[in-house]
């Protein structure tokens, strides 16, 4: 109601004092009978202030040897504390810093997982001499702006998924990043890829040498429609912002380029009950079934692959099964494993080493990415 106007606090102010001048104010609050009183910020100059919490000084650098990779985080929301932050925290790197708008939530994950300050200046982190890589885990319509800003100060980017919302936004990136002599590694968090079940797929797969078919039921759920997800200008809708996954997935898995995809979406208030046609130039196919309309008491993700007489059947990430396939019936893990280690592992390991074969490349990541907006156009 103060935001709109419809309550107007200004008859309700007796004294302003500027921000250098509170210790008069606090004097006249102790001394005296005012109404109310107003402290003025420059605002102009607190932005330009930058504010750094020392939380774990040094925690991460070994007393001797090589020197780990040094690690800063953009974003302390809920993906980045539960998952993001302790999978880079198990590979031994070094976490220099981690930015949030106010502080509060970055200063509470620093202290939780050893990183060593919490800062509100997210451009003061990307330019920072003692931050090697960059993990972005901020919202959808910041990535490319953050994505283009680490790759000018010669970062590794480690960023979540979407790596963009828009073409206008994967041009930029591109032209960026393509425009560097020496190229930064480029990751986007596409984890599935990276799973140990996913990995036994396609172990199984390289002994076929026919077309795969691939189906992929995801069991989305329902997000409400006023969720920032669904706002076009901040999260780019759930198909570029979850779904984007198992494009991938099927891409990794297919092992060649997508040559065409098709999709239509069930009516609903946000489009986010979606099938998806993809094929591809070797002449596989899948088919994503990407549904908020389900139940909460069936598991969320199942993958089927279909190859020359036999079947594998991923369940929820936790048990695959084969049907017709010599030597392989089933592998069931004691948890589930979306990859996100293996993936983090991957990234800080390519960091050392130079090697990035291990990694998604530029070219796929940008077709993934092509793909996922196509959809995007045909679902209106």
């Amino acid at each position: 109601m103060m935001a709109d106007g419809r309550i107007d606090m200004k008859p309700l102010i007796s004294h302003r004092y500027k921000l250098d001048d509170a210790c008069d104010a606090y004097e006249l609050i102790s001394s005296g009978n005012p109404l109310g009183v107003l402290l003025e910020y420059d605002v102009a100059e607190q932005a330009a202030t930058q504010q750094v919490v020392e939380l774990n000084p040094s925690a991460n650098l070994p007393a001797s040897g090589a020197r780990p990779a040094s690690i800063g985080f953009i974003g302390a929301g809920n993906y980045a504390s539960s998952v993001l932050v302790p999978a880079f925290a198990a590979t031994g790197a070094r976490l220099k810093s981690i930015a949030s708008a106010t502080g509060v939530s970055s200063v509470h994950v620093g202290k939780k997982n050893g990183i060593e300050e919490a800062t509100t200046d997210t451009n003061g982190l990307i330019s920072d001499p003692d931050v090697d890589a960059l993990v972005i885990s901020t919202r959808h319509n910041s990535h490319a702006k953050q994505v283009c800003a680490g790759l000018k100060e010669s970062k590794h980017i480690f960023v979540e998924k979407p790596l963009v919302l828009t073409r206008d936004e994967l041009s930029e990136v591109t032209e960026v990043y393509n425009g560097l002599e020496k190229k930064p590694l480029l990751m986007v968090g596409f984890n599935r890829r990276y799973a140990p079940h996913v990995i036994k797929i396609k172990q199984l797969l390289s002994s076929k040498s026919s077309p795969i078919s691939m189906v992929m039921t995801v069991n989305a759920g329902f997000i409400p429609a006023d969720h920032w997800v669904h706002d076009p200008a901040s999260g780019g809708g759930r198909i570029i912002g979850e779904a984007c996954h198992f494009v991938d997935l099927l891409r990794f898995l297919a092992d060649a380029s997508i040559e065409s995809v098709n999709a239509v979406a069930m009516d609903s208030q946000c489009n986010d009950s979606v099938s998806i046609q993809l094929r591809f130039k070797n002449g596989s196919i899948g088919v994503v079934n990407y549904l908020a309309n389900g139940s909460k008491s069936l598991a969320k993700e199942r993958l089927e692959v279909f190859c020359n007489g036999a079947v594998l059947q991923l369940d929820n990430f936790r048990a695959l099964r084969g049907y017709g396939w010599s030597g392989f019936k089933s592998d069931k893990l004691w948890r589930q494993d979306k990859g996100q280690k293996t993936c983090t592992k991957a990234f800080v390991d390519a960091i050392a080493s130079g090697d990035d074969s291990q990694l998604i490349s530029f070219s796929e990541l940008s077709e993934v990415t092509l793909a996922c907006l196509d959809i995007m156009d045909q679902i209106g």
